[in-house]
């Protein structure tokens, strides 16, 4: 049996004490023969302090375990199991009642709702300890932001079970698609994690392709074909009409944009002349910097997470393949070398692995390497899959999918970094090109 991980009492987001902390014996997730075993959490209804608080306690208590049970990692304890439940939210925990149904971890919790203005706590405790974990928070807002009060507490839980930041108080840009696979509509949206409050950014009138999140989630670099060349537009997430677009002269074609870790610089690929390079440049003076001079097609370039190296995809080699270069550009190393073609790179924010695409024997998948290019494995394998972007914490992957066929579809899912737990994020139309954002502040 070996730890995979162990329980810390850590917050990474600002709160309000509501009551003292316990020492605790560690709970921990195990991994047996290489199957997570899912740990077994008991989460009673919120209770409504206020009269006309029940639908908003119960919406929050239901998001709070649609967003734990989703990860894999955790398995809800239906509450039909129950023996007890608490009869209020500051009184004392029976924690036999819930050591006799095996509950491991208890998330108790209390919502508020006064006028448009809605008030969140909650406690976790290590029921087999019999002890709190950390402190209870509160978490305020509007009624009308009740689903992020809900995936703050999801994520303050699962930071304090799993020692690793959360992911769910976060939003993912991409690319809704409409229509017949030869006549598709696309359009940029932008949602939360897990699908919901979709808001549409552009309209369909041109192409729209792989938006980018910037590092503090402001802003969002897209490629767009409304002058008939594709063109590298920055565009502000609070007022979608003011965008900014990269200059290009005539003829040239620039595509495949992220942003740099300070967010200030812009990478991308820029082709002219039958030649595509990767190339940088200063959004404040304009300046532009070429990276790399070959006759190869080098593209899909993405930053480390210190902003010292850059990873892309270029044929140099003869077949698509993945390179990592100093970040101002020389002589870049090859890192693939598994059977395939390899492209869309992206460096997990944690440092430790690169995420790709790789298509080998009519078939196309996700993968992730460390990045040096070895422990390479896939996650994913279907007729298409493409376009892989990081969590926030760096332990999940979202991409997009195509089914076979003149009717095929797109869709966006996500992946546990172990291949574990492939799972279709729901949208209301199809989707494609997925950049996960930061937390949100």
């Amino acid at each position: 049996m070996t730890k995979l991980m162990t329980f810390l009492a850590a917050m990474m987001i600002a709160f309000t004490a509501i009551g003292p902390a316990q020492a605790q014996e560690p709970l921990r997730l195990t991994l047996r023969d290489g199957v997570i075993e899912a740990l077994p959490f008991a989460l009673p209804s919120f209770q409504a302090e206020v009269a006309g608080s029940e639908q908003m306690a119960a919406d929050i208590s239901r998001v709070v375990a649609e967003d734990l049970n989703g990860t894999g990692l955790f398995r809800q304890i239906p509450s039909s199991a129950f023996i007890s439940t608490p009869a209020g939210f500051g009184s004392p925990i029976a924690f036999a009642d819930w050591r006799a149904i095996n509950a491991q971890a208890l998330v108790t919790g209390a919502v508020a709702v006064n006028g448009t203005q809605v008030t969140v706590k909650f406690r976790l405790y290590d029921v087999f300890s019999g002890a709190e974990m950390g402190e209870g928070l509160q978490f305020a807002g509007t009624t009308d932001g009740w689903r992020r009060m809900a995936h703050k507490v999801s994520d303050a839980v699962y930071s304090r079970i799993t020692g690793e930041a959360g992911y769910f108080d976060s939003r993912v840009v991409f690319v809704a698609e409409t229509g017949p696979k030869d006549n598709r509509a696309k359009r940029l949206a932008i949602m939360d994690y897990d699908g919901a409050n979709v808001q549409y950014l552009t309209d369909s009138s041109t192409i729209v392709l792989a938006p980018r999140f910037s590092p503090t989630g402001d802003r969002i670099l897209y490629t767009s074909y409304a002058s008939g060349f594709p063109r590298i537009n920055v565009l502000d997430v609070s007022n979608p009409q003011g965008r900014q677009q990269l200059a290009t002269a005539d003829g040239e074609m620039a595509f495949s944009p992220r942003f740099s870790r300070d967010g200030r610089q812009v990478i991308y690929s820029l082709a002219n002349g039958g030649n595509t390079d990767i190339y940088r440049t200063d959004l404040a003076t304009g300046q532009n910097t070429r990276l790399t001079n070959t006759p190869a097609i080098e593209t899909a370039p993405s930053f480390s997470p210190d902003g010292s190296q850059i990873v892309f995809e270029s044929d140099r080699s003869g077949t698509q393949q993945l390179y990592i270069m100093p970040a101002g550009g020389g002589e870049p190393q090859r890192i693939s070398f598994g059977n395939g073609r390899y492209g869309t790179p992206v460096w997990s924010p944690r440092g430790d692995l690169i995420a790709f695409t790789k298509q080998e024997s009519g078939r196309f998948h996700i993968g992730v390497m460390r990045t040096d290019g070895s422990e390479e494995r896939l996650l994913t394998s279907s007729f298409l899959d493409e376009g892989p972007t990081w969590a926030p914490n760096g332990r999940v992957i979202m991409f997009g999918r195509e089914t076979q066929g003149s009717d095929g579809t797109t869709s966006l899912y996500s992946v546990d970094i172990t291949g574990r737990n492939l799972r279709r994020v729901t949208t209301p139309q199809g989707g494609s090109d997925p950049s996960w954002g930061p937390l949100q502040r």
